[in-house]
C-alpha cells in the first residue's frame, strides 16, 4: 500500500478540481451557491479548467449537453444544492433519453445536518435516480476522486447518459490524500464481442443475403459508436437506401445517393413507404420510438428485423425482431461486412427512388418569390448559405423543439457527423440557445447557428448574457410565426381549430439582444434572408435575426397518433397559403 505522505493533502473541494484536470475536463458550465461555495473557491487553484457563469442552471445542463453532443466528450456542469441541483433536471433528462454523457455535481448541505429539512436541502439524487445512469451521494472527503472517475467511466461506457455526484459540504472542506491513479475505477467490462462464427450472427448474414428490399434505419448510435464509415462502406456493397432518425442525421450524408432522408411521423413519404414495403430492416443503433414507428401493429408488416443495438434492454422492447446482435456497431459492422459478398442489383434502389416523385412536402421550397416569408426558405437558404460559403461541414446547427425543428431535419441538408443537436427525447422547449453555447465551446472553430421558436426562445433567452460575457460567435435564427407552432398545428388537425393558449406575445427580439449587447435584424421577405444570414456568419461576434414567417404553416408530411407509418398527411392541395402565393 503506497504512503499516503507521498501524495498531496488536498480539500475535498480542491479534489474536485484535480480529478476533472486528470480527466481532461477543460470547460466547466456552472452557477455557485452556499452548499458548493467551497469548490468556487478552490477553482482559483486550477487555471487549466475554464468556468462559464450560466444565466440559469437549466442552461448548465443543456450547455454540457450541447458540449458533449458537439465534441464527443464528456461534458461537465455544477450547481448548489436545493432550487441549484432541482434546476439541472430538465437537462439531465433531456440526456437521459437521448444518450449523452454529462457529469453534473451538485453541492448538498452538511451531512450532520442531512435529512433535517436544512435550508436548501433537498434530496438530489433521489430526484434524478430515474434520469440518470447512476447518482452519488459523497459525504467524505476520501470518496470524492474515485466517485469522480467512477462517474466519467459510467457516463461514457455502453450506452452514455447522464451521472450525477451530490457532494456535502463539510466533505468539500475536510482533507483527504489525493491520488488520482490509485481513484480509478475497475475496468469497464463491455458486453462478450460477437464472433462471425455465433448462429446469430450467421442469421443475419442469411437474411441479408436473401432480402430482396431492405432498408437500413440509422440512429444515433451512428454517431455515438463512431461507425459513419463502416455503415457507408455496408450501404453501399449491399446496395441498401438508408433511412434516418432525428438524432441520425447527418451520421449517413443526406446528399449521399443511398440517402433517403428522415423517417417517421414527419419523415418523407417515401421513406416510410419505404420502409412498409421492406422485407428487411436493418436497424443499426436505434430503438424503435414511436415517432419513428407510427401504429406498432401495422408497423413494416413484411419485414424480418435485424436489430444491432449496444443496450439488451433496448431489444424487443417496443419492436419484436429476428436477430438481435448486442454489441458496439462498429465493431459489429467490422465483423459483419467482410462476411458479406457485394450486391450489384440496384432494382430495389430505383423502386425506391422511383417512389420519390414530386412529392408535396417540396412543393413550397419550390414557389417563386411571392412575398411570403415561409420557415422551410429561412432554413433551406440558410443551409444553402454556408453551402455557398464552404462551410456547410463546419456549421453545427442547433434546434429547439417545435415546427421549426421538424423543417430543419426537412430543409437543412447535414453531410457531416455531429453538425446537428437537437432534444429528441424528451422534447425539450428551450434547449437550442443553451446548447449552442456548449456546442461553441466545444467547437470554437465552427459556425454555430440557434434555430429556435419565439416559444422556446424564450424560456433560456436569459443565456444571451453568458454568450456576450463569453464572447462567443454564435447565429441565432428566431422563427417568429407568433404561435406555439406545433401546438396550433395539433389544434388545427385534432382540436377544431380551438387556438388554446398557443398565440403568444413576445418581445422585439432585436431589442432584447441589442439591451444584452448583440447586434440583429429583423427579416420578413424572401429576399433578404441569405444577405442577413451572411451579415450574421461573417459578423465575428453573436448576431440575431429575427424572421417574421407565416403564421399558420405547417410541418408536412404529418402522422397522426395511432396511425401507420405509410397513412401520411400530406399538405393539402388547396392550403391556403399555397392558394394566396399563387394568386399573387
Amino acid at each position: 500500500m503506497a504512503d499516503k505522505n507521498q501524495h498531496p493533502q488536498l480539500t475535498g473541494a480542491e479534489i474536485i478540481w484535480a480529478t476533472l484536470a486528470g480527466e481532461g475536463v477543460d470547460q466547466v458550465f456552472g452557477y455557485p451557491g452556499g452548499a458548493i461555495l467551497p469548490a468556487y473557491d478552490a477553482l482559483r487553484k486550477f487555471p487549466s479548467i475554464h468556468h462559464i457563469l450560466v444565466r440559469h442552471e437549466q442552461g448548465a445542463s443543456h450547455m454540457a449537453d450541447g458540449y458533449a453532443r458537439a465534441s464527443g466528450k464528456v461534458g461537465v456542469c455544477m450547481a448548489t444544492s436545493g432550487p441549484g441541483a432541482t434546476n439541472l433536471v430538465t437537462g439531465i433528462a433531456t440526456a437521459m433519453l437521448d444518450s449523452i454523457p454529462i457529469v453534473c455535481i451538485t453541492g448538498q448541505v452538511s451531512s450532520k445536518v442531512l435529512g433535517s429539512d436544512a435550508f436548501q436541502e433537498v434530496d438530489i439524487t433521489g430526484i434524478t435516480l430515474p434520469i440518470t445512469k447512476h447518482n452519488w451521494l459523497v459525504t467524505r472527503a476520501e470518496d470524492i476522486a474515485p466517485t469522480i472517475r467512477e462517474a466519467f467511466q459510467i457516463a461514457q461506457c455502453g450506452r452514455p447518459g447522464p451521472v450525477l455526484i451530490d457532494i456535502t459540504k463539510d466533505a468539500q472542506q475536510a482533507t483527504a490524500s489525493f491520488d488520482f491513479a490509485a481513484a480509478a475505477p475497475a475496468p469497464h467490462r463491455p458486453h462478450p464481442m460477437l464472433r462471425a462464427e455465433s448462429s446469430s450472427i450467421r442469421q443475419a448474414i442469411e437474411l441479408i443475403k436473401s432480402s430482396k428490399r431492405p432498408v437500413i434505419l440509422a440512429g444515433h448510435g451512428v454517431l455515438q459508436s463512431g461507425a459513419e464509415a463502416e455503415v457507408i462502406a455496408f450501404a453501399e456493397r449491399q446496395q441498401i437506401p438508408v433511412a434516418s432518425t432525428l438524432l441520425g442525421l447527418g451520421a449517413f450524408p443526406t446528399t449521399h445517393p443511398l440517402s433517403l432522408g428522415m423517417m417517421g411521423m414527419h419523415g418523407e413519404s417515401w421513406v416510410n413507404n419505404a420502409i412498409q414495403q421492406a422485407d428487411l430492416l436493418l436497424a443499426f443503433g436505434m430503438r424503435f420510438d414511436d415517432r419513428v414507428t407510427g401504429n406498432l401493429a401495422s408497423y413494416a408488416p413484411n419485414a424480418k428485423k435485424i436489430h444491432i443495438e449496444i443496450d439488451p434492454s433496448e431489444i424487443d422492447k417496443n419492436v419484436k425482431v429476428d436477430v438481435a446482435l448486442i454489441g458496439d456497431l462498429r465493431q459489429t459492422l467490422s465483423l459483419v461486412l467482410p462476411l458479406l459478398p457485394t450486391k450489384k442489383d440496384a432494382t430495389w434502389i430505383k423502386a425506391v427512388n422511383a417512389m420519390k416523385g414530386d412529392a408535396a412536402v417540396r412543393d413550397i421550397i419550390n414557389l417563386p418569390d411571392n412575398g411570403h416569408l415561409y420557415a422551410a426558405h429561412v432554413i433551406n437558404d440558410i443551409w444553402r448559405e454556408a453551402h455557398a460559403a464552404g462551410r456547410a461541414d463546419q456549421t453545427i446547427i442547433v434546434t429547439d423543439v417545435g415546427q421549426h425543428q421538424m423543417w430543419e431535419a426537412q430543409y437543412y441538408k447535414h453531410d457531416a457527423s455531429r453538425t446537428l443537436v437537437t432534444s429528441g427525447g424528451l422534447g425539450t422547449m428551450g434547449f437550442a440557445l443553451p446548447a449552442a453555447i456548449g456546442a461553441k465551446v466545444a467547437c470554437p472553430e465552427k459556425d454555430v447557428w440557434v434555430i429556435a421558436g419565439d416559444g422556446g426562445f424564450q424560456m433560456t433567452g436569459c443565456e444571451l448574457s453568458t454568450i456576450v460575457q463569453e464572447g462567443l460567435a454564435i447565429n441565432i435564427a428566431v422563427i417568429n410565426n407568433g404561435f406555439l407552432g406545433m401546438v396550433r398545428q395539433w389544434q388545427e388537425a385534432f382540436y377544431e381549430k380551438n387556438y388554446a393558449a398557443s398565440p403568444i406575445l413576445s418581445p422585439d427580439f432585436v431589442k432584447l439582444a441589442a439591451a444584452h449587447g448583440i447586434d440583429g435584424a429583423t427579416v420578413n421577405k424572401r429576399k433578404d434572408v441569405t444577405p442577413t444570414v451572411t451579415k450574421a456568419r461573417t459578423s465575428g461576434k453573436a448576431f440575431l435575426i429575427n424572421f417574421q414567417v407565416e403564421k399558420e404553416d405547417g410541418v408536412y408530411p404529418m402522422i397522426a397518433p395511432g396511425k401507420a407509418l405509410h397513412e401520411m398527411v400530406r399538405r393539402p392541395q388547396k392550403d391556403p397559403l399555397l392558394e394566396t402565393a399563387e394568386d399573387e
